[in-house]
């Protein structure tokens, strides 16, 4: 009998978003896009990763988020150990604890919003919490367009949904990768400040992969990798700073 992972919050406020422990992962053939990663992501907290192709940041987020199992080492979210799950058991922990934001929103042009909101939720056999859907609705401009379909909205708005719906749940963390990579700059900006704010008002967990610094300068923390591993962690970060570690690094 396979293990259900409780909706909610855990027990401890302590307990982080996501931690990681040595974490590798090689593929077949013997390419390492994890070497030894070790990182924390306290609760409440945006964290950024960034770095050149093939630095390892994708692999990173898809481990950190259940989409992979890595090599080696151990990886907990919100407290609970997926390294070793099988996928049902991974799926299970995702559809609980992890919410998603992609580049592409991943609508159903069928569907309206509304629909498309909640439909994790239908699909997991949860009832949804229809408060907090109102908050969420409200807080992201979008209470007025619960009965459109997504053609009938611009890509700002559509990424705005797909944003309600990750967290819907009431995840313990949401990932996000590249989410600004289909907008306009404007778009952009209206995203990455509704994510600033989701964890600063509302005390969510962020974590963004992202090749932009003006981006990824929107964080708490920025992380930059490449080779596999994390080599610098800068704190409240500047888009001109990561910039140059970005530049520095191609030209190693």
């Amino acid at each position: 009998m396979s293990t259900r992972f409780a909706a909610g919050p855990a027990a401890s406020p302590t307990t982080p978003a996501i931690a990681l422990d040595h974490v590798a992962k090689t593929y077949a053939g013997g390419v390492h896009a994890l070497a030894d990663v070790s990182l924390t992501v306290p609760r409440g907290t945006f964290l950024a990763v960034m770095g050149p192709s093939g630095s390892g940041k994708s692999t990173l987020m898809h481990c950190a988020a259940g989409l992979d199992s890595p090599t080696s080492g151990s990886i907990r979210i919100d407290g609970h150990e997926i390294a070793g799950l099988n996928e049902t058991r991974r799926t299970e922990l995702r559809r609980e604890r992890v919410g998603f934001v992609f580049q592409a929103y991943n609508l159903i042009p069928s569907l309206s919003i509304a629909d498309n909101i909640t439909l994790p939720l239908r699909l997991a056999g949860r009832r949804p919490d229809d408060q907090w859907l109102h908050t969420l609705v409200n807080r992201v401009g979008l209470a007025d367009r619960l009965t459109h379909r997504p053609a009938e909205l611009s890509g700002g708005q559509q990424q705005r949904a797909a944003v309600v719906r990750a967290l819907a749940a009431k995840p313990a963390v949401v990932f996000a990768d590249e989410p600004t990579g289909a907008l306009d700059l404007r778009s952009a900006h209206q995203v990455l400040d509704l994510l600033r704010d989701l964890v600063d008002e509302l005390g969510q967990t962020v974590v963004m992969v992202t090749h932009d610094p003006a981006a990824a300068a929107r964080a708490h923390r920025a992380l930059v990798m490449a080779d596999g591993q994390v080599v610098e962690s800068l704190d409240n970060p500047t888009a001109p700073e990561l910039a140059d570690r970005l530049v520095a690094l191609g030209e190693k």
